[in-house]
């Protein structure tokens, strides 16, 4: 059994998006967004071992790191998680099963994954949009222009630095560190704020938030790592700072920390603009309200903070003309492969979704006819079996 889904003709998933729904709430998206409210229904953290906890032991609070800091500092020393092994859904389903447990019924969802995988879904159609635009274009001009050879030695600015894709990682993971305190502003030493240039750094300690939400018609249980909390007005350093609120599901002042090469040109403006697509919609998927960008030089010296209400993103990037994305036909594309994917799996077994390079089309196909594949856990599957069973009995 398999299945294809094409992504041409483009046209079809442009206008208004499909709604998004939201527990207690359904938000009809336009061209200008209606303020984001997601519900968390369980949380998990990893302790700086990367081991599994539920609650929240690992959660942190964002405070404005030093401008001009060195993002290349410690890398030496930079404690990385090995994510060679390939973890599955094994923390997402340990959370659902206690939350399940909690609330002696499952979860009404009809896709449960990663944040990743959602955002991947909604950006492809614009990535390949993009490329194929940039492809078509970088081939006109090549067309039209005679080919120019120069010696770019002579150039009177000397070349950028070259770093190695690890270190540039690195710089992300570094900005988390100097924008980040282990507990509220208040409850933190002014030694460590002023001294965390010298953390070691490392990205095995993650607080991760579970949602209940969808697109179109599908009812979506997602995960995924949530940088910070932070105060309820920026900048910087109010009296009273958030707590994680009592009230299960109630809305969380978070934030993404995000880092991006200070824009200096026309060039630099249209790369930044791609990006604010993946920045908005990681964000809107676990209901992140804001975004605090650090603006870096070509060295990795941190020079500007900047923050983003990710509910005004598609809107001011409507305004200003941005070409390369759209965020209606985002959310349109996703919802509707999402809702052909939940009619094309119509049996069990494992299935891989494939599309082949620079193809048009997206691929589904049943690999084994039985089994899960590692995908799902047996704590998972014996814990599903329980529930139905107390669910009969009860009944």
């Amino acid at each position: 059994m398999s299945g294809s889904f094409s992504i041409q003709p483009i046209g079809r998933f442009s206008g208004d998006s499909q709604a998004v729904k939201r527990p207690k709430i359904l938000v009809q998206l336009h061209s200008l967004f209606t303020k984001l409210t997601v519900q968390e229904i369980a949380c998990f953290s990893y302790d700086d071992k990367h081991e599994f906890h539920l609650g929240d032991s690992s959660l942190k609070w964002y405070y404005p790191p030093r401008l001009g800091a060195d993002l290349s500092e410690g890398f030496e020393s930079f404690d990385k998680h090995d994510d060679s092994a390939d973890e599955h859904l094994d923390s997402l389903l340990k959370t659902i099963i206690a939350h399940e447990q909690e609330e002696g019924k499952k979860i009404d969802a009809q896709v449960v994954t990663w944040r990743g995988m959602i955002t991947k879904d909604c950006i492809f159609i614009e990535e390949n949009h993009a490329y194929k635009q940039a492809s078509k274009q970088k081939q006109q001009q090549q067309q039209s222009k005679p080919r120019r050879w120069e010696n770019r030695g002579r150039d009177n600015q000397p070349p950028p630095p070259q770093f190695s894709p690890d270190v540039m990682t690195y710089w992300g993971y570094k900005f988390e560190t100097l924008c980040t305190l282990p507990a509220t502003w208040a409850e933190t030493s002014r030694e460590y704020i002023e001294s965390r240039d010298k953390e070691v750094v490392s990205n095995k300690a993650q607080y991760c938030s579970v949602v209940r939400t969808g697109l179109g018609k599908t009812i979506l249980c997602i995960g995924g790592e949530v940088d910070a909390a932070t105060t309820t007005d920026l900048p910087y350093a109010p009296a009273v700072w958030d707590a994680k609120p009592m009230q299960k599901g109630a809305p969380t002042n978070w934030i993404e920390l995000k880092t991006s090469a200070s824009i200096r040109d026309d060039r630099g403006m249209a790369n930044f603009e791609r990006k604010l697509m993946k920045f908005w919609i990681q964000s809107f998927l676990l209901g992140v309200p804001r975004i605090i960008v650090g603006f870096r030089s070509q060295a990795g010296v941190l020079e500007k903070l900047e923050e983003i209400k990710t509910e005004g993103i598609p809107a001011t990037a409507a305004q200003r003309g941005v070409k390369s994305w759209n965020a209606n036909m985002c959310i349109n594309f996703g919802a509707g492969f999402l809702d052909w994917l939940r009619r094309t799996i119509n049996d069990d077994g494992v299935w891989r979704i494939r599309r082949q390079p620079r193809s048009d089309t997206i691929e589904v196909f049943q690999i084994e006819e039985a089994g899960h594949g590692k995908i799902l856990t047996d704590e998972f599957i014996n814990w599903r079996i329980k529930l139905s069973l107390m669910n009969s009995e009860g009944g």
